[in-house]
């Protein structure tokens, strides 16, 4: 057994997702898609009997790994005490084929001898029921199906069945291939079929990330953050989900445990805006599409902060108790209470996604008459409660209160309304918008801004702050060049900033004071520094926060500002979007680079 640790690789193909460790064993991954049954949770145990599938390297003393560059394709390293080394590689297939994407739910494992005489054990262990059983087992001559309740899998591989059931050590003279999918006959054998996989999806992989659009400087961690943002993208209704993973503890034994295997709506501005930066225009558009389908199932009913990757409403919370939890530190929890919530900046962030339709030449499907009609009902939502008491953006459960970001993103909702009806020339209906708008901003301005502080505080009539206070310029609800902005970016760092990282807030909640750092806020801090003109001062920080990456260039939801420990939710989303973002604002162009 290993202590659970956040250095893990993702692998996937936007269908799937899977997480493998240092040593190439695979903990975690989902099926038949991101919010399925983790038929792999060894990352959520306290032991490897059960949700793992493993390489083992008898007498092992040591392993590398990276990714093969430009690519989602992990490639593991493991030596012996006597010379022997093997090399896993791992992917998820993902091509053209036919005029269409080929993704299927299948994972591959192909295992070479690099020199030596190695000797393996493969343990592959799946679980069922949320790690509350294991499935039969039946056997063919070249496959192993894992039958379960829901879902019946395939491992279809080169290697002896005998092995992989009974787990016998064994040399490995060449090579092997496993490739474990759905419960259908491989017309080829595993060797040939891996092989031209790995080909296939290697050469996508390059080909995808050389349409990129990256700013010069930081390009391999902005390539890495791209991946990783297409990896959590669910190609088949264009949900982004905001991490692979359920229930990794935001701190150690703080019960801040959730499941964030769902698309955010709030997140929508900044994904959007992400890919847009890239050039990643179909991604783009998918996720468009997305929100707009949700915005129109709404039919004038308030949105919720959260949805099921398949546009689905209720995703109703509970606890699985066959799964101890990250080192433990359970609950784990499935689904997420937060669908429940009121959180008003919603509005905002759907119409702020939506705006690129309008405005976007590059996208085949542009916004529209029609369109704007079916977002006009979200602005009127966002008109009549912009002043009302929410959760709020930090989705906290235990109080409602009238929150500035929730009314700043209302606004922009009205804003962003006026701007696309003046372009479709509706005159008439821009004047309205325009109207709502400036009522929100006055208001706003009125109630939100501390005379104590000389800032903008987080709710109206209060004095405390939070990090989205940071987004202010970002939103176009400030000018950059407004003094009251410098005043309330200063206000933040003074209450949040804990060495080189910004804390969301440090009001105790539900669950206590805070202890970790949310790694999205201190990517807004650095953008606020050079919006303000402190670009030296953001990039020396943006340094920093590079160098806080795991060892793929990988980020989680938290961080412990003591020992720099990754924490939360795992790979986040949001953290990645961050950092690119941040790149591409504070790189040097291209032409001033030669």
């Amino acid at each position: 057994m290993t202590t659970a640790t956040l250095d893990l690789a993702l692998i996937g193909n936007s269908s799937i997702g899977a997480l493998v460790d240092g040593v190439g064993r695979i903990v975690w991954g989902c099926f038949p898609r991101f919010d399925g049954d983790p038929i792999f949770c060894a990352l959520l145990r306290q032991d490897d009997d059960l949700g793992i599938f493993a390489v083992d390297l008898v007498d092992f003393e040591r392993a590398e790994q990276h990714y093969l560059e430009n690519t989602a394709i992990l490639v593991t390293r493991l030596y012996d005490r006597h010379g022997g080394a093997v090399e896993i590689t791992d992917f998820a297939p993902r091509f053209g084929q036919y005029g269409r994407m080929f993704r299927p739910m299948m994972l591959v494992r192909q295992v070479k001898r690099l020199g030596g005489s190695p000797r393996l054990t493969l343990r592959l262990r799946p679980a069922c029921g949320h790690g509350s059983g294991r499935p039969e087992v039946t056997c063919g001559s070249h496959h192993v199906r894992y039958v379960m309740p829901a879902l019946t899998l395939r491992l279809t591989t080169d290697a002896s069945i005998t092995a992989i059931r009974q787990e016998t050590p064994f040399f490995l003279e060449d090579t092997i291939t496993l490739l474990i999918g759905p419960d259908e006959t491989v017309p080829e054998g595993a060797e040939e079929v891996g092989r031209r996989f790995l080909d296939e999806t290697t050469q996508h992989w390059r080909e995808w990330v050389r349409s990129l659009a990256i700013p010069y400087e930081w390009q391999a961690a902005v390539i890495r953050a791209a991946i990783t943002l297409k990896l959590n993208a669910y190609d088949d209704t264009g949900a982004i989900i905001a991490a692979m993973t359920t229930s990794v503890p935001e701190a150690a034994d703080s019960g801040r445990n959730w499941d964030y295997r769902y698309c955010w709506l709030r997140d929508g501005y900044f994904v959007v805006n992400a890919l847009n930066r890239l050039g990643a225009t179909h991604s783009m558009e998918r996720y468009l599409a997305y929100i707009v389908n949700i915005a129109a199932n709404a039919a004038g009913q308030p949105l919720q902060p959260v949805y099921g990757i398949d546009g689905r409403t209720d995703i109703e919370e509970r606890v699985e108790p066959a799964l101890p939890g990250y080192r433990g530190m359970g609950p784990v929890r499935v689904g997420n209470q937060a669908y429940r919530q009121v959180q008003h900046d919603v509005y905002g962030s759907a119409i702020l996604a939506a705006t690129h339709i309008f405005f976007d030449q590059r996208l085949t499907r542009r916004g529209d008459e029609a369109l704007f009609l079916r977002l006009e009902p979200l602005g009127e939502l966002a008109a009549r409660n912009f002043d009302q008491p929410d959760a709020g953006l930090w989705e906290l459960r235990g109080s409602a209160r009238v929150h500035t970001f929730s009314a700043v993103m209302c606004w922009a909702a009205c804003d962003r309304l006026a701007r696309i009806a003046h372009h479709l020339d509706l005159a008439g209906r821009a004047a309205y918008w325009r109207t709502h708008a400036t009522r929100i901003h006055e208001t706003t301005v009125r109630h939100a801004w501390s005379d104590a502080r000389k800032a903008f505080a987080s709710t109206f009539g209060g004095d405390a702050m939070d990090a989205s206070l940071l987004l202010l310029a970002e939103l176009d609800f400030l000018d950059t060049a407004d003094p009251r902005f410098a005043t309330t970016v200063d206000a933040v760092a003074a209450d949040l900033k804990r060495g080189d990282y910004v804390f969301r807030y440090i009001e105790k909640d539900d669950f206590g004071e805070p202890e970790n750092a949310f790694l999205i806020c201190t990517f807004w801090y650095v953008n606020a520094l050079a919006a303000i003109g402190r670009r030296d001062e953001a990039r020396t920080l943006f340094e920093k926060l590079l160098a806080s990456r795991n060892r793929h260039g990988l980020l989680a939801e938290h961080i412990d500002t003591r020992s720099g420990e990754l924490w939360g939710n795992f790979v986040q989303t949001y953290s990645m979007v961050g950092l690119i973002n941040s790149a591409i604002r504070l790189s040097m162009r291209w032409d001033q680079a030669f």
